[in-house]
């Protein structure tokens, strides 16, 4: 079985240029595993590498949908596993990276996905509730028909907890129960997964620095540039972090100082969830970002591609 790396924890730990050294050292691609990033025009708040960043390395799952395009987990599971075969069939390695908990659990635990499960009418139900009574209301409705897959999805990801019902609605059975079952056939893959972690404190200072840093290169003309584009800031794509924020600042909600902080406290929460999710998954390797330097952490995958370095 071919062997994949996958670097995987937290926002703002260094995933992105991580993968790129590593590639670089084991003749390998970097597929994408950041459900921000497969949109197009959507590049500083998601800290999309810029083509000089990344080195002259190809990247995969990025920039391949439209902010007003439906993208689901299903369909990065199936693009990604093309991309790495694709890779693979080149004889380089392949080397996903990003925050996504869901993205990378679909692939290292092979969950499968219907896409014979599709009710547009139920969704739209579904959404007029939610802008109705809030996602709240949802997220207490899906408590109460499949508690398993409640704790996992946050109240605000309302497009996972309309999907969650979705499969519910249509089968009778939680969706947690479906993908339960899917994880007993073993992936194509021998995925490594390793995450990259760092002390609390610092990964804050590093979030509220990345985000300064996104308000100097422009995130606020970026997300202006997109709704002038006629993309409506309540699509799922724009309820991202940093688009949601300056959208409200944009339209005279907040000041733009408020936006930001907005933009930190949330980006804290996100920290926190992606930590535990990742947490969570069996056979994955923290390498600590304090103990380890650069050079130590490259070695340490390299190895385990039975690469020297």
């Amino acid at each position: 079985m071919k062997k994949v790396i996958v670097l995987g924890g937290p926002t703002a730990t260094g995933k992105t240029d991580l993968a790129i050294e590593l590639a670089l050292l084991v003749n390998g691609e970097v597929v994408s595993a950041d459900s921000a990033q497969v949109y197009r025009y959507m590049d500083i708040g998601t800290a999309k590498p810029t083509p000089e960043e990344r080195r002259g390395v190809p990247h995969h799952m990025i920039d391949i949908v439209y902010p007003d395009e439906e993208f689901s987990v299903a369909q990065f599971k199936n693009l990604a596993e093309d991309s790495i075969r694709d890779i693979l069939s080149r004889g380089k390695v392949p080397v996903v990276a990003g925050g996504t908990g869901l993205y990378i659990s679909s692939l290292v635990y092979n969950i499968q996905f219907s896409d014979t499960i599709c009710d547009w009418e139920f969704r739209e139900r579904m959404n007029a509730l939610a802008i109705k009574y809030g996602p709240g209301y949802l997220h207490d409705r899906l408590k109460e028909v499949d508690p398993v897959s409640a704790q996992r999805i946050h109240p605000n990801n309302v497009k996972r907890v309309i999907r969650a019902l979705e499969v519910f609605e249509t089968t009778g059975r939680p969706i947690s129960e479906h993908q339960a079952e899917s994880r007993t056939k073993p992936p194509e893959f021998d995925y490594l997964l390793f995450g990259l972690t760092m002390d609390r404190q610092m990964l804050y200072e590093r979030i509220e620095k990345r985000t300064d840093i996104m308000m100097e290169k422009g995130l606020a003309d970026e997300v202006a540039g997109i709704l002038k584009m006629g993309y409506s800031r309540d699509l799922v794509s724009l309820q991202a972090i940093g688009y949601k924020e300056i959208a409200a600042a944009i339209s005279g909600e907040c000041s733009m100082e408020e936006a930001v902080e907005n933009i930190k406290l949330g980006t804290r929460h996100l920290a926190k969830r992606q930590i535990t999710w990742f947490n969570s998954m069996e056979g994955l390797k923290w390498l600590d970002t304090k103990a380890l330097d650069r050079r130590a952490m490259l070695k340490i995958l390299a190895d385990s591609l039975n690469i020297r370095y």
